[in-house]
């Protein structure tokens, strides 16, 4: 199994029948019949036995989460008693530190109050199809003699829009129909407050081309979703929607949110109400048979049917592309499309998706409005919206916040760059312009490396604290140049220089090159080739390249930078070079950790998905200490030693990500008197400290409060150890950071916004202090806080 990917995502088919009549719907309606051979409903003996392969498999790769989604045909057709035993089996057969993430998708014909009732007992989330208004929705999805779907389905949506429901409300899902209106259909689901947005392209492969009308053009899908993108950017992306977030994330060089976008592996396998495991159902629309596997649930592991061909196939990336693809500038935001779509007969799958010329200018056309948007000339407008500055001030910062934040950031990269490149007519100048006019995704993904805003600050202070390559030589622009010229697939010749035996491409890897100083790139689209190695960028290669390696997340995907010469950035010494072991080790640790932020913390997740690119591991801290830090210099990156624990490490990522927020924040805005250089007492230090570094402090000790806060609901009512522990730390650090809140507010240095910031803080602060502790946890914590000062910083998260 070492050679795939396991498998996280399962779609388990509860019932094989349907309600509704959809003219556009894969299942019955295009090339595979399988379905009238499957039995109507899931056996309680198929339920059994999937949620022991599930489980089995949890725990042969130790899964942080599997999410799973109850599925048809239509499946409340199966009735509540069904569903329930489905969620049940499902969740006693996880091992012990397995989350389930259980979901349904529904037509929501069917769906009531008793069915609400149900999942919310069973903490299942529900996905709803509607495809617009009701001319919209009825041009496909009607009963079968016609009727219409929309009143029934709009009265569930009510339903879930219910305060006791609102919760388990995962979405919409729209089917694009170019004869739609396309703002017409984005207000129509706008208008039942979806939580997240979902269009899909109609099923076709290159045998059944997807429909054109006559006079629309040769890209009429992207023309329709151009429309709806520039209506949803005009009106500040009120929701998300996941094609064109996916777009955004990919071109930033970022995992896709959907399997139709980028070259991440396919992690799905889907269970049919018979026990047989198939590939993705979209591989329905190809051909008679297509998504089988010949394995099932009763005589096969998952571990065998993730060694299927097929599977493997769409695990390949972009090896597995046809040679058109791998060509295409834009084939790592593409990933080829969905792979049904790209299927002809004789052909196989070895060609474009049917829609490629709509994915090409879907997404040139997005990266040239997010490019313009970031070249237009600088006209009177703040970075962030007071929104945002609300958010942020609260300690939190959803997606959109921490997107301008690192928007922002990214011009002052580039601001930076530029003066410490001292343009002149170097070829590492002249490469870095030509790559700016040909790909700008591609030198926008380096300038945004946290590391390369190191560079730039180091050369640009002249004063003996940068190391004298960066003071001296422009050898860390010619890097930054070539590294952005492999990702824009630029041919190009440089010389680089060689330090300590490596050639760094930032972003990418190291090369290893003994007895040198320096040595000659060269890039094509195939490769790189140096000293008589040849290298791909983006493969494992020889032992002597080393690629930047990352771990892909449900909704984030970040670098373990373990390469990159300027990662010494933070307090605490970089650990060296990561082995297999400890890759693992760490990938593990940080999908538990990521399980337990979006269960904790969830309000601050969606900012850290956004926001945090690079995880530095750290030289274990001196007696073995957790430590953890984040760089003024080094935005979207933390520097953590991995801790023994995931929980601890949840918390140190959001700890320091608070700091890398508040860091852009202040790059931005003056939220002090820059000229007050008094010292103040911090509660969680010893030492007193300067006005910004208590507003750090107090800020990122937010996370802190809010974690803790959860971890004692979370034992509500329990007096074991862990209980005992949760109030103590609850009720030391939400009185810390209250204290804290009240030196800044008592300072009279901060300014308006800073006040502001302060008034957020303390409101974010609120339901921390109402969660009752015990008389006993604030007794010793405040004896604790006497006794000893040193003491209570070793105790927790320090800073």
């Amino acid at each position: 199994m070492s050679a795939t990917v396991p498998f996280s995502q399962f779609v388990l088919k509860v019932h094989s029948r349907c309600d509704l009549a959809c003219d556009h719907c894969y299942v019955y309606e295009h090339a595979d019949t399988s379905w009238s051979r499957k039995a109507r409903a899931v056996s309680d003996e198929v339920l059994e036995r999937t949620a022991g392969r599930i489980a089995e498999h949890a725990r042969t790769h130790r899964l942080p989460a599997v999410h799973v989604v109850l599925h048809g045909g239509e499946p409340l057709l199966a009735g509540p008693d069904r569903l329930r035993r489905a969620a049940e089996l499902l969740r006693a057969a996880l091992p012990a530190g397995c989350a389930l993430d259980l979901r349904i998708h529904t037509n929501g014909v069917l769906l009531d109050r008793r069915f609400c009732e149900l999942f919310a007992e069973q903490d299942i989330r529900v996905g709803v199809s509607l495809d617009g208004d009701r001319l919209a929705n009825d041009r496909h999805r009607r009963f079968a003699d016609g009727r219409s779907s929309h009143a029934k389905v709009l009265a569930a949506l009510a339903l879930l829009r219910e305060p006791e429901f609102r919760h388990l409300y995962a979405g919409l899902l729209c089917t694009v129909d170019v004869a739609n209106d396309p703002v017409a259909v984005y207000e129509a689901l706008v208008a039942e407050q979806p939580p997240r947005i979902d269009f899909l392209l109609p099923h076709a492969t290159w045998d059944h081309p997807p429909a054109r009308p006559e006079g629309a053009g040769p890209t009429p899908y992207a023309d329709w979703l151009l429309a709806v993108h520039r209506h949803w950017t005009e009106r500040g992306r009120p929701v998300p929607v996941r094609i064109f977030d996916s777009v955004h994330r990919t071109l930033r060089g970022r995992s896709s949110l959907t399997e139709s976008l980028g070259l991440d592996p396919a992690d799905l396998v889907v269970v049919e109400t018979d026990g047989t495991l198939e590939q993705a159902d979209s591989l329905k629309t190809a051909y008679d048979g297509a998504p089988a596997t010949g394995f099932d649930v009763f005589a096969h592991s998952l571990d065998e049917v993730a060694r299927h061909p097929g599977m493997l196939e769409r695990q390949s990336g972009l090896a597995g592309l046809a040679a058109r693809c791998r060509a295409c500038p834009v084939v790592r935001s593409c990933g080829g499309g969905l792979y049904a779509h790209r299927y002809r007969t004789g052909g196989g799958f070895d060609q474009p998706s049917v829609y490629c010329g709509d994915l090409l200018k879907l997404i040139t056309t997005i990266r040239d409005r997010v490019s313009a948007r970031a070249a237009a000339p600088a006209r009177p407008r703040q970075p962030l919206t007071d929104r945002h500055l609300d958010e942020l001030a609260h300690g939190l910062g959803g997606a959109d916040a921490v997107t301008a934040l690192g928007q922002a950031q990214l011009e002052l990269s580039r601001r930076l760059v530029t003066a410490a490149g001292a343009p002149g007519n170097s070829a590492a100048w002249q490469l870095l312009t030509t790559v700016d006019r040909a790909a700008p995704g591609a030198l926008d993904a380096v300038l945004a490396h946290p590391y390369t805003r190191t560079w730039a600050v180091r050369r640009l202070a002249r004063d003996g604290r940068g190391d004298q390559e960066d003071q001296g030589d422009q050898g860390g622009l010619a890097e930054l140049a070539a590294a952005a010229a492999v990702r824009g697939r630029t041919g190009f010749e440089l010389v680089l220089p060689v330090r300590a035996g490596w050639l760094h491409l930032p972003t990418l890897g190291r090369l290893r090159l003994d007895g040198r100083t320096e040595a000659v790139l060269r890039g094509d689209a195939d490769g790189l080739s140096c000293a008589g190695h040849t290298v791909r960028w983006d493969r494992p290669g020889d032992h002597l390249w080393q690629p930047v390696r990352r771990v892909a997340l449900p909704g984030w995907t970040l670098a373990l930078e373990d390469t990159d010469p300027r990662r010494d950035s933070h307090q605490w010494p970089a650990a060296d070079r990561l082995s297999d072991a400890e890759l693992l080790d760490w990938t593990g640790a940080l999908r538990e950790a990521w399980e337990l932020l979006g269960r904790d913390l969830p309000d601050y997740a969606a900012g850290i998905a956004a926001g945090l690119g690079t995880v530095t591991p750290l030289a274990p801290g001196p007696d073995g200490r957790d430590v953890s830090a984040a760089a003024r210099q080094a935005y979207g990156a933390v520097g953590i030693a991995r801790p023994t624990t995931a929980p601890v490490l949840a918390l140190l990522l959001a700890h320091e990500f608070q700091h890398v927020k508040l860091g852009a924040v202040l790059d931005l805005y003056d939220l002090h008197d820059q000229a007050d250089d008094r010292l103040y007492h911090a509660p969680w230090r010893p030492d007193p400290r300067p006005l910004e570094g208590l507003l750090q402090g107090t800020y990122a000790h937010l996370a802190v409060a809010a974690y803790w806060a959860g971890r004692v609901r979370a034992h509500d009512g329990l007096r074991d150890d862990a209980a005992t522990a949760a109030r103590l730390q609850l009720a030391t650090w939400r009185a810390h950071t209250a204290d804290a809140i009240g030196t800044l507010e008592r300072s009279g240095s901060l300014t308006p916004l800073g006040l502001r910031f302060a008034a957020g803080m303390r409101a974010a602060l609120a339901p921390a202090l109402e969660v009752p502790v015990g008389a006993a946890a604030e007794r010793a914590a405040r004896e604790a806080a006497a006794a000893d000062p040193a003491a209570r910083q070793a105790a927790a998260v320090r800073r």
